[in-house]
């Protein structure tokens, strides 16, 4: 029961399904190679009349979104499994697989290289033990390896081992606002980069807040309330500073001229999908990280992703 309040105890898996009102799943594969990047999320909404899923699929370069509520939705609170299919469309996801068809556009992945969260709590800290937020977030998987196909009409682009982030958010659904980046193409370097701030609320407290998580390597850094961190921003720029008594990490994002995907957000209560998330496949993000003072990585990637949402009153 403890779990459904959206909460997770130290040590447990934030990846299966808590039962709230949303329970959402996210994937952003990249291959710099070639600088396609595509990003998938699924959603399983809770309604008396039947649960839903908020699907989408987009593709960069190119402009590619394709975005459905899926009816039939069901997911798994003992493991991660979540599934949907009406109307020709559908989901079927694993830990280590990955399916989803919209319309003319379909994802297919095999995940080959997973990576475990080493910390006791999840993205958020300890704030993820505190029961019934608004809104919990939790970065499962820094640089994983995936393989598979993306198909857009007769398009088919195919990719192999290429770098694969994911990440879960649950509770009664996307803050008032909200802010979001995440990076992992620095050249040679072994590093992911994401961060993740919106209004929390419980009750009548209302307080805007945002983590970071660096990943060096086999170290991750995780820098998140009551530490002080700051977010500014506006509808193409990103800037986080966060510091504890160790680490300093500074994020500097840049949203490109092609403009950003607009993505669905599901409004669980309602059983439909609002276009209000808008999100930079590929920008520009530099992350300067420093321990103790010192500079240990600072880096700059153009296939960035950087997001800003705001949802209906």
């Amino acid at each position: 029961m403890f779990r459904r309040t959206g909460a997770d105890v130290p040590f447990g898996d934030p990846v299966p399904s808590h039962g709230t009102e949303m329970e959402g799943w996210f994937w952003r594969l990249s291959d710099p190679a070639t600088g396609r990047v595509v990003v998938a999320l699924c959603s399983a909404n809770r309604h008396p009349d039947g649960d839903w899923s908020t699907a989408a699929i987009a593709v960069h370069p190119g402009g590619i979104v394709r975005s459905a509520a899926i009816d039939n939705a069901s997911a798994d609170e003992a493991r991660f499994s979540v599934r949907a299919e009406s109307d020709g469309n559908c989901v079927d996801a694993e830990r280590e697989k990955l399916t989803m068809v919209i319309g003319d556009t379909a994802l297919h992945l095999r995940v080959d290289e997973d990576y475990r969260w080493p910390k006791a709590f999840a993205g958020g800290g300890a704030v993820s033990a505190v029961p019934f937020l608004n809104q919990y977030w939790h970065p499962y998987r820094l640089n994983g390896r995936a393989s598979g196909t993306v198909t857009h009409g007769e398009q088919q682009w195919t990719f192999n081992d290429a770098t694969l982030y994911c990440e879960r958010n649950w509770g009664a659904g996307f803050p008032q606002r909200w802010w979001w980046g995440q990076a992992h193409d620095f050249d040679d370097a072994d590093v992911c980069v994401a961060f993740s701030g919106g209004l929390l609320e419980l009750g009548p407290l209302r307080r805007e807040v945002t983590g970071v998580v660096v990943r060096l390597g086999e170290k991750v850094i995780r820098i998140t309330p009551p530490a002080p961190v700051t977010y500014r921003g506006g509808d193409d720029s990103w800037q986080v500073s966060a510091r504890n008594a160790r680490y300093q990490i500074e994020l500097d994002g840049r949203g490109t001229s092609d403009g950003p995907h607009v993505l669905p957000v599901p409004l669980p209560g309602e059983r439909r999908n609002v276009d209000t998330d808008f999100e930079y496949l590929a920008g520009r993000l530099r992350c300067t990280v420093r321990e103790w003072g010192r500079v240990i990585f600072d880096g700059t990637t153009e296939l960035a992703g950087l997001e800003i949402g705001d949802r209906p009153s």
